[in-house]
């Protein structure tokens, strides 16, 4: 099915179509994102990409099927000098590409990238809930090493669908 897409590195001219990925996937009621609808204008995206030239130190990769941009993957680099060694990175699928191998290309992606930079670490937060999330995750190599109770919220102040307050 790899096929059906391709993987490139973000380029300024994606910057409507990433904000429209966002919007959606963040909009879904089962609430994948930190974000729901408040991701940034597409001028504040365009300005991010164009920025990533001149910056070695994260880099955002797209899915584009015929359709248009279907997947994002975003790869920091933490510049703390003890943790410099570590990235973290964020992914999204629309929903009519889930399970179709573009999760997958996507990481594969930010490892090529990782090694490339030296990056020795990738790490990345995932809400419990979003099972088939953590099932690519776990399938790619990551593992799991801690679990944030309460830690993320919502502009609007709320906690995920599943999320439970501590006692």
């Amino acid at each position: 099915m790899r096929g059906e897409f391709r993987i490139r590195p973000a380029e300024p001219g994606d910057a409507g179509a990433l904000v429209a990925l966002a919007t959606a996937v963040g909009s879904e009621p089962e609430g994948w994102l930190i974000t729901t609808s408040n991701w940034r204008s597409v001028g504040d995206e365009r300005r991010y990409i164009r920025s990533l030239r001149r910056y070695a130190h994260a880099a955002v990769f797209v899915a584009e099927a015929p359709e248009g941009i279907v997947g994002r993957l975003s790869v920091g680099r933490d510049p703390h000098p003890a943790s410099h060694h570590v990235a973290d990175l964020g992914l999204m699928v629309a929903m009519s590409h889930r399970r179709r191998g573009v999760g997958w290309a996507l990481l594969e992606a930010a490892a090529d990238w990782a090694r490339t930079q030296g990056v020795q670490k990738l790490e990345l937060h995932v809400f419990p809930h979003n099972v088939g999330a953590i099932r690519l995750y776990e399938r790619f190599g990551f593992e799991r090493e801690g679990y944030r109770k309460r830690h993320y919220r919502r502009p609007d102040g709320s906690e995920t669908r599943h999320a439970r307050p501590e006692r």
